[in-house]
């Protein structure tokens, strides 16, 4: 979704909202699409003092698959964000973190999706006692134990001496 800012960046006091739900569903992560519902997304583009500040929150809820069990469930997310855009940089402001609005366009889509990718887990997990598969059997130790026997490592065989039980 592209918003035009022109007016925004030439009115001070001007203020915009946004309340829209995107589609990501084609978007791929972690081998699988994890946005099965539409991301909604709420917020407000306004221009104080010359500043043009975007602050938004998205919701959502993710179709993910377990890292350990592999079970697949959904996961409810709510982020927050916070962005100052600018028509250009000069040469002090190269380092400083802002969106450059050159046109006065936002692509507001490819803005939402950058900032909620980077903000989700590189390990996904059911719950956070999840553990895991038995790596012997494949059971799901969430159940309970399983039958396996315990091996030892061989590194380890000389402490286990000392330790019978």
């Amino acid at each position: 979704m592209k918003m035009d800012l022109i007016r925004l960046f030439d009115t001070v006091g001007m203020a915009e909202e946004i309340d829209c739900a995107l589609d990501f569903s084609k978007e791929s992560l972690y081998g699988c699409a994890p946005f099965q519902q539409p991301v909604r997304v709420t917020g407000k583009i306004e221009n104080r003092a010359g500043v043009v500040r975007l602050a938004f929150s998205v919701k959502s809820v993710l179709s993910l698959t377990c890292d350990r069990c592999l079970k697949a469930f959904e996961k409810p997310v709510e982020y927050r964000f916070s962005h100052i855009l600018v028509r250009e940089l000069s040469g002090d402001d190269e380092d400083a973190e802002f969106i450059v609005c050159a046109d006065g366009q936002l692509d507001l889509d490819e803005l939402v999706r950058a900032d909620l990718l980077l903000e989700l887990p590189t390990k996904v997990l059911c719950r956070e006692d999840c553990k895991g598969l038995c790596p012997k059997c494949g059971k799901d130790l969430n159940f309970g134990p399983c039958d396996c026997k315990k091996e030892i490592d061989p590194r380890w065989q000389a402490l286990s001496d000392l330790f019978p039980d």
